[in-house]
């Protein structure tokens, strides 16, 4: 009898054990900036993030399990953007990350990634050296400055019928990257570059800069700046008078940025990995559910945050099981059919294939001049 007792009790305990395995959940890390200049941004990354994982937590999750997002603020800054990583990895005991959102936060992730051994994707990051480091567990889901560049400088040079062009950044990796991707295009094609500016994030008042544009006379501004900058910076141009065509990389394309900026966007072009008024049946798919979950229509960085996601918790299926290791080699066979087109990604872990989309803002909406799909590098 006690030997029958000594057996119910371990089936019990078996029957806990699994019952527990089961309801376990597959954690995987997300930061993004969630305050300061670039948080409305942030946001829509983590909030595309989190209706991938609702679609799939819906359809039954990943391996049997309810996937599990736990959200960082790393405020787009390296020192921060570190400590949310150490914080996952060793507390919380992600499985993968995702982020950091600006290029500088995500140089500084990929090394923790990598000590860790642990696969990290970027959804936005498009400085373009960040594959070229030799990171073996680290995949980037967005475009490069480089491949926007070299995509779209002659048809802005032809369309906007550029001559002399003044060029502004953000005072970052991104930013910087961005003037000096474009700048060098645009100069091959004969467009005077007159000036170069840039400034730090957060910064509310352009007049001294706005002084030097105007004294520079260029028929063209191009802008690499995120929403809420942006959207200081492009008021504060058109009240100063100034009638030069803007374009540029960015939130540009967003339902933040328009709101924000108002009649003021007008007319802009931006060159961005996705628009809402893409005609596919998978974006208008998108479209309809994002808008249901979130009251407006998805900007880049909401579809950033959703392609990157999916394309994790594509990797994790195919796996057939939680562990980091398993999760980094089949990151490698990724074939994920976006919103905007089809994502695969090099020997370096850069995505290739999706589509990249040229738009202009006309009654506040981003309307497509111009799309291409993404070569492999």
């Amino acid at each position: 009898m006690h030997k029958w007792s000594q057996l119910m009790s371990l089936a019990s305990l078996l029957a806990v054990t699994a019952a527990a395995t089961a309801q376990e959940t597959v954690k995987i890390g997300v930061i993004e900036p969630l305050t300061g200049s670039v948080a409305y941004n942030g946001l829509a990354s983590v909030n595309g993030a989190k209706l991938a994982v609702a679609q799939r937590n819906a359809a039954g999750g990943v391996l049997g399990r309810k996937v599990e997002l736990v959200i960082e603020d790393g405020q787009c800054r390296p020192a921060n953007s570190v400590n949310a990583a150490e914080k996952l990895l060793q507390r919380d005991k992600v499985v993968a990350l995702q982020g950091a959102f600006c290029s500088s936060a995500t140089a500084a992730v990929m090394p923790v990634a990598e000590k860790y051994k642990v696969p990290f994707v970027s959804g936005v990051s498009s400085k373009a050296d960040l594959t070229e480091k030799g990171m073996q567990y680290f995949f980037r889901s967005a475009e490069t400055d480089r491949l926007m560049s070299k995509t779209f400088s002659k048809i802005l040079a032809n369309k906007l019928q550029l001559k002399k062009v003044a060029y502004i950044g953000v005072n970052d990796d991104w930013g910087r990257g961005g003037v000096e991707d474009f700048s060098k295009d645009l100069e091959s094609l004969g467009v005077k570059t007159v000036m170069k500016e840039y400034f730090d994030h957060g910064v509310t008042d352009f007049y001294t800069l706005l002084t030097k544009l105007r004294a520079s006379k260029a028929d063209g501004v191009f802008v690499a700046a995120e929403t809420q900058d942006g959207s200081i910076l492009v008021k504060q141009f058109k009240e100063f008078g100034i009638n030069s065509k803007i374009f540029g990389v960015g939130s540009w394309a967003t339902s933040d940025f328009i709101g924000l900026t108002g009649d003021a966007s007008e007319g802009i072009y931006a060159a961005v990995p996705y628009a809402s008024s893409l005609t596919n049946e998978r974006n208008k798919a998108f479209v309809e559910q994002y808008s249901k979950a979130y009251k407006e229509k998805p900007g880049k960085y909401g579809a950033a945050g959703y392609n990157a996601m999916n394309i994790m918790l594509d990797a994790v299926a195919r796996a057939g099981k939680a562990e980091p290791e398993a999760i980094r080699n089949a990151l490698r066979k990724t074939d994920y059919a976006a919103p905007n087109g089809r994502y695969r990604f090099t020997e370096k872990g850069e995505a290739y294939g999706f589509d990249v989309v040229l738009v202009q803002i006309n009654q506040r909406e981003p309307q497509v001049v111009a799309q291409s799909a993404t070569e492999k590098p």
